[in-house]
């Protein structure tokens, strides 16, 4: 499977009282397939994972799936801290219906990048669907490197990256080598660094995942098609106007950067008539009025209300 283009990680939609939101769910999925979305990536750190329980994480596969039809591939979260968690969340993906996985490094304990490698191959085999690595360091507190990236992609364990480091330089070095090493036809490198996706796709890389494409799918897909077509200007403005629009992350105060940046795309999506209530997973708060009040004023400015 190739993955390339606009790779939305969706929201989780919740009710007042905490559970999954399916209605909200689909119309989500329905939103992001009408803007452009190539893939929906459910239950990654956009969607509360870490959050959720695994009925919750299931329901959410599942509806996934379901809206999705067919039309895109699904990529489902399987992020935990052990190899046995993992696998234990891999095989309810699998069993939902999910068509790629998508794993980071083991956490809470250290690891060495043997042990990292040795993980992906345990998670790749036990759930018998393609595994696309995911590189957050700030979650994580290791950063996966690009010699056991390549050689999971050489060995057919890996079928891409999602690139959430923040590290252009060791992007750019990675992008380089997977170049030398003729395997851009079988790894895919989908950036996270949603401000600056217009350098990432000069650079090399194949798509975006963004949560600001949550609120704004269209001007995502827009950058991925500017810069398929060599419209490098046209990308370039696009991206700019989506950078005014991020702002929207940190609209709130008081609270963890994670619940304002979360926050402000379910208020956003709520605005919007997307989702049918913008409230969080505990323990993260919901966006106060005066942060919703910023995330309108800059939904005007970019013409999306």
């Amino acid at each position: 499977m190739r993955l390339s283009g606009f790779v939305p990680p969706l929201c989780t939609p919740f009710t007042p009282g905490g559970e999954v939101d399916t209605g909200s769910l689909r119309r989500l999925v329905e939103h992001l397939l009408a803007g452009g979305a190539s893939a929906l990536f459910a239950l990654g750190t956009s969607g509360e994972a870490a959050h959720l329980t695994a009925g919750q994480r299931r329901t959410v596969v599942r509806t996934v799936v379901d809206a999705a039809g067919g039309l895109v591939p699904v990529l489902a979260g399987v992020i935990d801290m052990t190899t046995p968690r993992v696998l234990e969340h891999a095989r309810d993906a699998a069993e939902a219906g999910a068509d790629v996985l998508v794993a980071t490094a083991p956490f809470y304990s250290g690891v060495h990048p043997v042990e990292t490698a040795d993980h992906f191959r345990r998670v790749r085999d036990g759930a018998g669907l393609p595994l696309l690595a995911y590189d957050i360091p700030p979650c994580v507190h290791s950063k996966l490197p690009g010699e056991v990236l390549l050689s999971l992609a050489s060995d057919g364990t890996l079928i891409g990256l999602k690139d959430s480091s923040g590290d252009t330089n060791a992007l750019r070095r990675l992008l380089v080598e997977r170049r030398r090493r003729g395997l851009e036809s079988v790894f895919s490198v989908l950036t996270g660094s949603e401000l600056t996706v217009d350098a990432a796709l000069l650079m090399g890389a194949d798509g975006v995942v963004a949560g600001l494409g949550n609120v704004d799918p269209a001007g995502y897909a827009r950058v991925c098609a500017h810069a398929r077509a060599g419209r490098w200007e046209a990308a370039v403005a696009e991206q700019d106007r989506l950078a005014g629009l991020f702002a929207l992350v940190e609209a709130g105060s008081d609270m963890s950067g994670t619940a304002s940046a979360i926050g402000g795309f379910k208020a956003a999506l709520h605005l919007l008539g997307v989702i049918d209530c913008p409230v969080t997973a505990v323990p993260l708060q919901e966006l106060p009025g005066d942060g919703v009040a910023v995330v309108r004023k800059l939904l005007e400015g970019a013409g999306l209300l």
